[in-house]
Formats: C-alpha cells, structure tokens, sequence
C-alpha cells in the first residue's frame, strides 16, 4: 500500500504545527485543567483544530482521534495525533515536547510523522519505506544492555507501579541509565536514531495517540513496538502501554515487566 501522498500531507501538518508551538513555547501559555487531572494549553487546542480542519478539507471520509478533540472516529482511515506530547515540560519552557501523527488503517499504523520543533527535526516512515529524520536514513542501535545503555520510562498516577520497580531492578542488575524527560513520542524517535536502547510506556490503560506515530518509525529503523506484555496491540484505540526499543533488547525487558505485571 503505497501512501506517498498522505505522507507528504503528514509531514506538511507537522511542519505547520511546529509554527504553533514556537509562537507560544518560551511564553508560558496558562495551562488548564482537563476532567482527567491532564493539563492541556491553547497551542494543543489551536494545533488539534488545525489538524482537523485539514483533513476534513482533504480527506473527508477520514477520521481523527485527536488527544484534544476528535472527528469521525469511526471511520477505517484514522490519523491517530498527539498537537503536543509533553505538555507539562512545553508549558514550563522545557525544549522536549514534539508533534506526532500516524494514519491508521484497520488499526494498524502505516505512516507515522514525528516532529521535534526544538531541533528541527522531522521524523518519518511508511510500512516498508523505511525511516527518516530530515530525509537521511536512520536505524536503532544494535547495543544491548549494559551501563552504556539509556532507557527512557514514562509514568503518571494511573500508570502501574510496578513497571517502575521492575525497571529499578533492571537498572540495577544491568546497570543502565534510566531517564524521563517528560515526552514518550520524542525519546521513541530517539530509539529510532540509536540514541536511546528503549522507551517505557508504564500504563496498561495508555493513549495510543502516544505511540501509534513511534510504531511505524522505529520499526522501519529496525526496532520493535508492543505493549507491555510484548504482544502486538491496535492502534485505533487505548492502548496497553508500550515497549519501544531497539528490538535487540526487547525480550529481556519483556521478561523483567512480566514478573511484576501478570
């Protein structure tokens, strides 16, 4: 399934949402309080519509299940989007937050677009394409771990405790670096560039808008994505965590989450 055309309007979005998030990073937009305790700014709202109204305009058959807002869930094309993942470190001024949309398709990711517009770059990948960051080729590491490797973790009061005991004791046994910065898409693209070995998604009740971009990119660099328990899972729904590495490392973080969890 070829999809160079949604692709480059992927991209196109991506690089429009990064002129939203720079007239308002820097100027601590007041955040709000969303019914589930989540902060939320009017970058993230002003980036959502954005997005909705381009599709609409473009694809009108397609659907969105956007973090602020949605559109025509329902429908088999969906374009799974975070405006902003890293809210909180993006209205502290803190440089981690990124844009990120995937077009899912009978709950399967088939292109993800990823932007980090700190840096400036744009991550992308289609099924079979594999992945770029500003065009140049990139892959995951083939590092396994040891006290050279990094980890990035993402945990919050409903994710489960017990990913963040597990990966202590991973820490400890392997000596590696444990980290959270604040933006589970933005260290998932850094997987795909080697940067980090994985990523840690802690809930088993997550948002796929958080990974459903990071699936196909990292991936297409030669890692692998699943949930929690290393199975496969859909995207056009919750999801149940994520475990983002680099593939070589993958099982043995599975097996270090699965004596806790299960």
């Amino acid at each position: 399934m070829m999809l160079h055309e949604e692709l480059e309007f992927a991209k196109k979005l991506a690089l429009e949402a990064g002129e939203i998030m720079r007239k308002y990073f820097g100027k601590s937009p007041e955040p709000e309080f969303k019914e589930d305790d989540t902060i939320v700014t009017i970058a993230d709202k002003e980036i959502n519509q954005m997005v909705i109204d381009r599709i609409i305009k473009k694809y009108p058959e397609d659907g969105l299940d956007g973090e602020e807002q949605s559109h025509n869930k329902e429908s088999d094309r969906l374009w799974v989007c975070d405006p902003i993942d890293g809210t909180n470190p993006f209205a502290m001024g803190l440089a981690v937050s990124v844009f990120s949309i995937a077009l899912v398709i009978d709950g399967a990711p088939k292109l993800g677009v990823i932007y980090d517009f700190i840096s400036d770059r744009l991550y992308h990948a289609q099924v079979g394409s594999g992945a770029f960051c500003n065009n140049d080729k990139i892959s995951v590491s083939q590092e396994i771990l040891n006290e050279k490797s990094r980890i990035n973790f993402d945990w919050w009061p409903e994710a489960e405790y017990q990913v963040i005991t597990s990966l202590v004791k991973l820490s400890k046994d392997k000596r590696v670096y444990l980290l959270s910065p604040g933006s589970t898409t933005h260290m998932a693209a850094l997987v795909s560039r080697g940067e980090f070995v994985a990523s840690i998604f802690s809930g088993t009740k997550g948002k796929n808008v958080d990974i459903a971009a990071a699936k196909v990119i990292v991936e297409e660099a030669g890692g692998k994505v699943t949930d929690l328990f290393g199975d496969e899972q859909r995207y056009d729904r919750d999801i149940k965590g994520a475990i983002v590495s680099n593939g070589t490392v993958h099982d043995e973080i599975v097996e270090y989450l699965k004596g806790d969890l299960l």
